[in-house]
């Protein structure tokens, strides 16, 4: 690169000659480099051997003074059919051999055993990022969208990033007031949409599409089938389906050069095409669930069950013939547990005249009839209440956790996949779900249908969501936690399962953050003490296993690493002067790895996981493993001196027990030495008596009676 100062553009210019070397710096060296773009590493080499003479070849430079070139060649001389027999049965080649045969035979069975292709070089030393200063260690900045559109405030409630599009993330945001303020501006929020905002890294200003819903979404998830179906919870109860099918060539198209590609290129917004920057669309919700027959109060998290099986109203497991995922699971501030299905169930066959009334009614142009069986008419397929037992009162859940969640993490790939195939020649399944539910399923007997639940009160709850019957009713109830813990001191607002290990789940909540094994049931493997703010949110990280992020009401981030520290977080950093509300990470590329975090104001920060934090080392995954199985046999060896203890308490009390009992019940010899002492010293008595009256001397024998 030739650069210039601004002054001297449009200046006169004298060409001259001159001597390059005698001006320093005035000429420059262009030496020769490797190019990347035409290495070839060599991964595998097939070399052949094989026993042949060896020949030698021997050259010598001759002096210059007599100049002449020679040359030798002769054949090899090879023992004769005699000599060789004779070397074959002579003692020192026997001895070679068996000197040399215990080494040969143990190369040969470490060349079948080992990995030939294995990088030694990796194994000497971490790499080279690895190991840096502080600053490499801290989360930065890289982008913030904040909607400036609406006329009301508004919080974040819900992240998601897109599964297939990358640099694409989508928002839910709420109005900002409480219950009371909610009620008073009733009329007012009736006239302002509630929104799920499409933001793309290409245009930070300008959302992309937004999703239009009955009333403020507070959870959503994306279909793991088909990235095109987005089902959101609403803070009346209700659950919202959406199809943007027919808009996914817009939110492809941010990108630039506006071809699908597998990453979105990054670009500063003055390099933006003029088009990025179109209004953006209201795209209404296609379905929405009954709200006689729903939730009565807000919806506080959703899933989507996986597409390996699907359950009945009874809660039995069967395996999903579909292949895609048809089922979801909600739970709500109303003490309640709900199953849905997408699929159309079978009813009674309706009167003719409704249904003439039904394909009277006009479809938007807008709205895509994939769920129009749905709208308005959709009831959960199973309704769990989480009883306390002997009082009349529900635990009121806010997050849950299923065993399927965490090949939720695994399926960015397959989705990649589904979605081309989707935007193919093929039929979307999603669009003829006319067939409903199969009668005839095979069961699945070994499945487990337990799962964890957070509630509002802080409690962490491990219970079935089977049906049993109840012995003197009949009906099917639901099953009794199977095991409930009070760890929180406040409303847990995470449950999530480990993307490394299947069966670690986090909970946080209130002041604290515990981590639990689900085979564990006599308590956390890791509980913190309580911290200086009140957490609001947290995420495992997806590349580190023993990484997770939690945000708290002051702004600050706790990253805690459980390598380095598992007593207190690793390091905090302020993100924003208010409480953050959600944290979402994504890998982007394997060099590059993002964070998202939403706070009340409205504002989402995208930042840049650093090196430490998003590459793992070479044993972490073993090193965390082993971390949760220490802390497993810890907490076996507590509870075996905990049951040691009480039957030493036991021992003692009885041993005590028996003292009392010696003190109190007395042997018969025992009582005659007692009588017997008594007498004598009554005896004594009586003789000081006597004396002291003046009636003569009394021998020792003499009794009061012959005195008389």
């Amino acid at each position: 690169m030739i650069s210039r100062k601004r002054s001297k553009f449009g200046a006169p210019i004298l060409f001259s000659d001159r001597n390059a070397s005698s001006v320093r710096d005035s000429y420059i060296e262009c030496t020769s480099y490797p190019d990347k773009n035409f290495t070839l590493t060599q991964l595998e080499q097939d070399v052949g051997t094989q026993v042949i003479p060896e020949i030698k070849g021997v050259s010598t430079q001759t002096k210059w003074a007599f100049p002449k070139n020679a040359s030798t060649q002769y054949y090899p001389r090879e023992f004769s059919e005699k000599e060789k027999g004779k070397l074959a049965q002579s003692k020192e080649l026997a001895d070679f051999l068996n000197s040399v045969s215990t080494s040969v035979e143990i190369a040969l069975q470490q060349n079948e055993i080992m990995n030939t292709f294995v990088d030694d070089w990796k194994g000497l030393a971490e790499e080279e990022g690895t190991f840096g200063d502080k600053s490499d260690t801290h989360l930065k900045e890289y982008q913030s969208f904040t909607d400036l559109h609406s006329p009301m405030e508004k919080m974040i409630t819900c992240i998601a990033w897109h599964p297939t599009i990358y640099g694409l993330i989508i928002v839910s945001v709420a109005v900002r007031l409480s219950y009371e303020e909610r009620v008073h501006f009733s009329g007012k929020l009736l006239l302002q949409p509630s929104l799920i905002l499409f933001w793309s890294f290409a245009d930070p200003i300008h959302p992309q599409l937004m999703l239009e819903s009955p009333d403020d979404i507070f959870c959503f998830a994306f279909c793991p089938s088909d990235p095109n179906i987005i089902a959101g919870g609403c803070i009346n109860g209700q659950i919202v389906l959406w199809d943007i099918t027919a808009h996914a060539d817009r939110i492809e198209n941010i990108k630039a050069g506006g071809g699908r590609s597998k990453k979105a290129t990054l670009k500063p917004m003055f390099l933006l095409e003029p088009e990025s920057n179109k209004e953006a669309m209201y795209i209404r919700h296609c379905a929405v669930s009954s709200i006689e027959s729903g939730h009565k109060k807000v919806i506080t998290d959703i899933h989507w069950l996986s597409d390996t099986f699907e359950i009945n109203r009874m809660g039995s497991v069967f395996e999903n013939r579909n292949g895609i995922c048809c089922q979801l699971v909600t739970c709500s501030a109303d003490c309640t547990i709900c199953f849905w299905d997408i699929r159309p169930q079978k009813t009674a066959i309706t009167q003719p005249t409704e249904k003439k009334k039904e394909e009277t009614i006009e479809i938007p142009f807008d709205v895509p009839p994939t769920f129009l069986h749905l709208d308005l008419s959709w009831k959960p397929l199973s309704k769990i209440r989480l009883s306390k037992g002997e009082t009349s009162l529900d635990h009121c859940p806010t997050k849950l956790s299923l065993n399927e969640e965490h090949v939720i993490f695994k399926t960015q790939d397959k989705m990649l996949g589904q979605d081309k195939a989707v935007k193919s020649t093929e039929t979307n399944p999603y669009h003829d779900l006319e067939a409903g539910m199969s009668n005839i399923l095979k069961p699945i007997d070994d499945f487990c249908t337990k799962f964890f639940v957070g509630t509002e009160e802080g409690e962490v709850i491990y219970t079935d969501w089977k049906m049993e019957r109840d012995p003197e009713t009949g009906r099917f109830v639901s099953k009794k936690p199977v095991n409930l813990y009070t760890v929180h001191d406040g409303a847990i607002h995470t449950v999530q399962r480990s993307p490394f290990y299947k069966d670690i789940v986090l909970t946080i909540g209130g002041w604290n953050v515990a981590i639990w094994k689900e085979d564990v049931m006599t308590g956390p493997l890791l509980q913190t003490c309580c911290a200086p703010k009140r957490y609001t949110s947290g995420h495992w990280s997806l590349t580190r296993p023993g990484v997770f992020y939690i945000g708290r009401e002051d702004g600050y981030i706790d990253i805690w690493d459980l390598l380095e520290k598992t007593h207190e977080p690793a390091q905090s950093q302020n993100i924003c002067i208010t409480m953050i509300t959600y944290i979402k990470p994504w890998t982007y590329s394997p060099k590059q790895q993002f964070i998202a975090i939403a706070d009340y104001y409205g504002t989402l920060h995208i930042l840049e996981i650093p090196w430490t934090l998003s590459h793992p080392s070479l044993n972490e995954l073993s090193s965390v493993h082993y971390y949760f199985e220490r802390e497993v046999k810890h907490l076996e060896y507590v509870q075996q001196r905990r049951i040691i203890r009480d039957q030493e308490k036991k021992e003692m009390e009885r041993e005590l027990e028996r003292k009392k009992a010696k003190v109190y019940i007395k042997t018969k010899e025992q009582m005659e030495a007692e009588l017997r002492m008594e007498y004598e010293n009554y005896l004594e008595l009586e003789k000081s008596v006597l004396y002291s009256l003046g009636l003569g001397k009394v021998s020792e024998k003499t009794s009061y009676m012959d005195v008389l």
